[in-house]
């Protein structure tokens, strides 16, 4: 006899406690998931989510980590631009979280994340394990990477900071929150339902926006720039504020440069976009840049680095900067990277100032226009499989369906990279780090479903293995996606440093796989996605398997199935990723 593992047995609650009420005010924040990893720090509120909301809105996702809890969050945040609630175990699962907080922090993505700690009291501890799981300053191990924290002592208090937890982190800049909730409290009875704050009663503030002065002296700045070029980065996924950042650059024949860090900001294929996108300039942007005499930065990741690449900027080129970035700088994380020279500095979010400017201008939206790429290159079917012959195989067999790419790894060649509208690509993961794909990949093909779009993302092995029994919770909820991992056997990134390392020092560059290579045994990638509950193919290694392979898997995600290829492809990076690492280390 199977069960539903999500659907509980029906309860009589003939006696409240603490935590119904936390319950409750999740519900009110019309969330339709919390992602968990169950501990006894918080099972008085996982009792409330099941027996008292009957685990629907919201419904929990049970992860297998609790960093693929947050990760989970930071893909549907990616989507949404809302927040999805997280709960962590008391210091351990915090502890656990912490490099996937990290990430959404340095992404600016919302998110509310609520843990738990033993009881206070130390009177009221078990034995041992009570004493393991309290902490008297548990959000000290992540502080500095998120915008408020609190620990409440009492029901009233907690819930009162649940609202202000979910009005911070809704609140541009966005980033996580963090709420504490003491076990005690939300196991104590209560009578009845305390009043609960009233979300609609606590809405987020509207982020700064440009006065009419600076909307202004930047509109007279455009109109008298000979050469202007816009950095876009952190934008929304609106499609009207998409087409008013093409109408935008339009109007005063800017260049536009995009990179591979954020998401799709700009057509690709427009005449104005110039070099591809990469996780470095390309010599293409470097050039433009270097002819500019107005450069617009809109929330531009790394600003001052980027200009730095096309330096020496001359004197009379001016720069104004858009974002609200200074107001989550601190002195723990250098995320807010080098400090920016401008002529104008602009606290708002980019989309309001472009949507100021348009209307200051009468600038109507650009119409929409079907993308112009060119065809991708055929590829020798007997050929080995490399990262740029499977971008090519990749283009061709998605033509026919509309769909998202998730993530793309390191050393992806830009001039590949096909974005026509906000949900085309959706960035990478804002820290840097490894083993946060797996868990953005199905938090985002969560947020995906419903629509027309298939989940695709193309993730190196190293982050796939870190991050693969993240796909179980994917599977569990019978969520379709696509996952390619391009698999190199190896921690490669680290190769490339170590070749440069050794060429630096005279020593045999022969030697940089050595602690990098994941070979004997290889890993099953496909039999480890396999055990998540995914469908699995491969290994394949030449370019028509991986035809075959991929025609393959788009069938079983139409029909509803999570896929994951083990595409083995040669070991080597672009040549613009090379120079660009090559750059920022000079």
């Amino acid at each position: 006899m199977t069960r539903d593992t999500d659907r509980p047995t029906p309860c009589a609650v003939n006696t409240l406690y603490g935590s119904d009420a936390m319950a409750e005010m999740l519900r009110r924040f019309d969330m339709p998931y919390v992602a968990l990893n169950p501990g006894s720090s918080f099972r008085g509120l996982h009792d409330s989510m099941v027996n008292y909301l009957g685990n629907h809105d919201p419904h929990m996702l049970l992860c297998l980590h609790e960093e693929h809890a947050v990760s989970i969050a930071h893909g549907w945040a990616k989507v949404t631009g809302r927040p999805m609630a997280v709960v962590l175990h008391a210091n351990v699962g915090l502890m656990h979280a912490a490099m996937a907080i990290y990430n959404a922090w340095c992404d600016r993505v919302p998110m509310l994340i609520l843990g738990a700690t033993g009881p206070v009291d130390a009177a009221k501890r078990r034995p041992w394990i009570d004493w393991l799981h309290t902490s008297r300053d548990q959000a000290a191990v992540v502080r500095p990477y998120v915008k408020w924290d609190d620990q409440p002592a009492s029901l009233q208090a907690s819930l009162s900071s649940m609202m202000r937890a979910m009005t911070i982190t809704t609140t541009a800049p966005m980033a996580p929150t963090y709420v504490c909730f003491d076990v005690t409290v939300q196991e104590t009875a209560i009578e009845s339902l305390p009043t609960l704050p009233d979300p609609a009663r606590h809405a987020a503030p509207e982020a700064p926006g440009a006065s009419a002065d600076q909307v202004s002296t930047l509109a007279q700045m455009l109109a008298e720039a000979q050469t202007p070029v816009f950095l876009i980065g952190r934008v929304s996924r609106d499609e009207d504020d998409w087409a008013r950042r093409v109408a935008l650059a339009e109007h005063f024949g800017a260049r536009v440069i995009t990179d591979i860090k954020t998401g799709a900001a700009f057509p690709t294929r427009h005449r104005l976009h110039v070099g591809a996108p990469g996780f470095f300039l390309s010599a293409d942007s470097v050039e433009v840049l270097k002819e500019a005499d107005f450069v617009l930065c809109l929330d531009w990741v790394d600003p001052a680095g980027s200009l730095a690449q096309a330096a020496p900027m001359r004197d009379d080129v001016k720069v104004v900067n858009a974002t609200l970035e200074t107001l989550l700088a601190n002195g723990w994380s250098m995320d807010h990277q080098d400090v920016l020279a401008s002529s104008l500095s602009i606290l708002t979010e980019p989309d309001t100032l472009v949507a100021a400017l348009c209307d200051r201008l009468d600038i109507e939206p650009a119409a929409s226009m079907p993308p112009t790429a060119p065809a991708p290159q055929a590829q020798k079917p007997d050929a080995i499989l490399s990262l740029d012959a499977l971008s090519h195989v990749l283009r061709a067999g998605l033509a026919k369906d509309e769909h998202t790419l998730i993530r793309l790894p390191l050393g992806w060649d830009g001039r590949n990279c096909d974005f026509s509208g906000p949900l085309d690509y959706l960035g990478y993961d804002g820290g840097a780090g490894i083993s946060s794909g797996p868990g953005m990949v199905v938090g985002a093909a969560l947020a995906l479903q419903g629509t027309d779009r298939m989940p695709v993302a193309v993730l190196g092995d190293g982050d796939f293995i870190m991050g693969a029994t993240a796909l179980w919770t994917g599977t569990h909820q019978k969520v379709p996606m696509l996952i390619v991992v391009a698999n190199n056997r190896s921690y490669f990134n680290d190769e490339i440093h170590q070749e440069r390392v050794a060429q630096d020092r005279g020593r045999p560059v022969e030697n940089k796989h050595i602690g990098q290579a994941i070979e004997e045994p290889d890993i099953d990638i496909a039999g480890f996605a396999r055990a998540q509950g995914a469908e699995g193919i491969g290994p394949v290694e030449t370019v028509a398997e991986f035809e075959a392979a991929l025609a393959e898997a788009v069938t079983m995600v139409r029909a509803g199935k999570a896929v994951v290829i083990d595409a083995r492809i040669l070991r080597g990076y672009v040549k613009e990723m090379a120079e660009g690492m090559t750059a920022e280390q000079d």
